[in-house]
């Protein structure tokens, strides 16, 4: 029996459901629902998984024993009463991560550390392409935010710096390491130089690997442009919205949606204070007005995993268009179901799709011009991205492979605790 204990920061569907909370529906820790059910087949992994939430709870379900604690307080306990064989840390830069790491390394355990992003890189492209004047705010507003938050730019970047800080003191001791690029491998050979890297890829949510695909559709003059988020710049909205008017003026029905909610606007009372305290919606809201584009922006709310898989399939190009990322899940999602992705060249992109076969890849993320250009390649093709659809789903069948990729991480711990034998 190999007992390997989990650690992660967001509440996964089937720790609550197991564990009788009301928030067992699509939660946070969705993406990793996939793994968990592909590992169901090993019955010589007992894997307890530990979740950081609200409140202390426990359950069983599937095998698997999940425990929820609402901090860090319960990690040494927890690891003499389980005794796990080996600890795998699912991403790098929160608090729970390094309190779980040394506890695990004081009682002589084996830490992986899965990468997520890499902060390092993300705060240092969080507000590109951004003016100055919307990333710096007065005394002010920061004593509003103390009191009622918003998403100050200045703000958010030292909470970024914050993260990259963490993730490089705990990286840096770090020996066993997974990631699925090859960005994030070149990022740990700078942060975790004493690490072993495996390569793993990762398993998306089940809705995505079977029922409808996505087929191109009639749009005429009424193509629709799916944002996954663009509610922090490091997504860069900002860019697409530069891009529209070179879309419009080819199709002048063009429609972008942006999955989640719209700038907030509760009057015109109080909406110089909100616009003050979000200040890249500001910029976006007045970037779209001044561009003439307003009318063609949509939010759909926040979309859960039927929704936001309905919302692909009603698209008809898929915009990932990041200053930095690793291997974006959304971006696998829309791979899987067929439909023709635009991306920029940021992070690990690159290793998820070639350019011209499974889609197409603008290089500089801030070039309006070069991502309406690739745009138009999809709109403007004989089929509708059809064939680069077709492409794409076959690689991501292949990369995000359930099977293969429990497989692969199963074997990890072998190896892990082989080595730590010898």
């Amino acid at each position: 029996m190999m007992q390997i204990l989990w650690l992660v920061k967001a509440m996964l569907p089937q720790a609550a459901a197991a564990c009788g909370l009301a928030e067992a529906g699509d939660v946070s820790g969705s993406w990793l629902t996939g793994q968990l059910a592909a590992l169901r087949r090993f019955p010589e992994l007992k894997l307890t998984v530990l979740c950081v939430g609200k409140t202390e709870a426990q359950g069983e379900a599937d095998g698997v024993c999940y425990r929820i604690v609402p901090d860090a307080s319960a990690f040494v306990p927890l690891l003499q009463a389980e005794k796990p064989a080996l600890v795998h840390i699912w991403g790098t830069e929160y608090d729970e991560a390094t309190v779980m790491a040394d506890a695990a390394q004081a009682q002589g355990l084996p830490v992986l550390f899965s990468i997520q992003g890499i902060m390092r890189d993300c705060a240092a492209h969080l507000c590109d392409g951004v003016p100055e004047a919307y990333r710096r705010s007065g005394a002010l507003w920061h004593a509003v935010d103390r009191v009622i938050p918003g998403e100050l730019l200045d703000t958010m970047q030292v909470n970024f710096n914050t993260l990259a800080s963490k993730e490089a003191a705990l990286l840096a001791g770090a020996r066993y390491v997974t990631g699925r690029t090859a960005f994030d491998r070149d990022a740990c050979t700078a942060l975790a130089p004493h690490a072993r890297y495996y390569p793993c890829n990762e398993t998306l949510r089940p809705p995505f690997y079977t029922g409808t695909l996505w087929h191109p559709r009639e749009f005429a003059a009424a193509p629709v442009l799916f944002l996954p988020q663009g509610n922090y710049p490091l997504k860069n909205l900002h860019t697409v919205i530069k891009a529209l008017p070179a879309i419009l003026a080819k199709y002048g029905s063009a429609e972008l949606h942006i999955a989640g909610w719209p700038p907030l606007d509760k009057g015109p009372l109080l909406r110089p204070v909100i616009d003050r305290m979000f200040p890249y919606k500001r910029y976006c809201k007045r970037l779209a007005a001044q561009l003439g584009v307003a009318g063609h922006i949509h939010y759909t709310g926040p979309l859960d995993a039927a929704a936001m898989r309905q919302a692909y399939l009603e698209a008809d190009v898929f915009l990932l268009l990041s200053s930095c990322e690793n291997s974006p899940n959304s971006l696998g999602e829309a791979m899987l179901l067929g439909l023709p992705c635009v991306a920029s060249a940021a992070g690990g992109i690159s290793s998820m799709l070639t350019d011209g076969v499974e889609g197409y890849i603008y290089g500089d993320a801030l070039d309006e011009k070069a991502l309406a250009d690739a745009i138009l390649r999809v709109l403007q093709s004989p089929d509708g991205g059809a064939a680069v659809g077709r492409a794409a789903r076959a690689r991501a069948l292949c990369t995000h492979d359930a099977a293969r990729n429990a497989d692969n991480l199963v074997h990890i711990y072998e190896d892990i605790l082989q080595e730590e034998k010898s």
